[in-house]
């Protein structure tokens, strides 16, 4: 399985670990969908889950940020535009043309999705942890 939750990205903060792993396995639903090799079109079901992701990844980071914003997280301007750079690239593929091309699209955004969310977790997120577990 490519998106595996592991502890090591376990924030402590129960609501955002749920999220993080709700972000994996839509990860894990891309990556199986274009692992297919049935020959079927999934234009429909590839939109729909980089829609999924697009939606989902706005609540979670919007959750995020207002829990900056209660505990004053110093930083979070620097963290909000980590997730602005995320929701960029998830509108950008979402504008390109991906009927022709739809598997390479996909294997590009979930590489993203991979490097993104393993450096951002463990790096980026767990910088506000102890502002917000003290």
């Amino acid at each position: 399985m490519i998106f595996k939750w592991k502890d090591k990205f376990k924030t402590g903060i129960e609501e955002v670990d749920n999220q993080h792993k709700r972000l994996f396995d839509i990860g894990s639903e891309l990556y199986n969908l274009v692992s297919l090799d049935d020959g079927s079109d999934h234009y429909d079901e590839i939109i729909a889950l980089l829609t999924e992701l697009s939606d989902y990844t706005k609540y979670h980071f919007g959750y995020e940020e207002e829990l900056m914003e209660k505990f004053n997280y110093a930083d979070i301007n620097s963290h909000k535009k980590e997730h602005q750079k995320f929701i960029d690239k998830l509108n950008e593929t979402l504008a390109k043309d991906i009927d022709m091309n739809q598997k390479q699209v996909v294997l590009d955004m979930i590489e993203f999705i991979i490097n993104w969310v393993s450096r951002h977790i463990v790096g980026t997120d767990f910088k506000y942890i102890g502002t917000i577990q003290n």
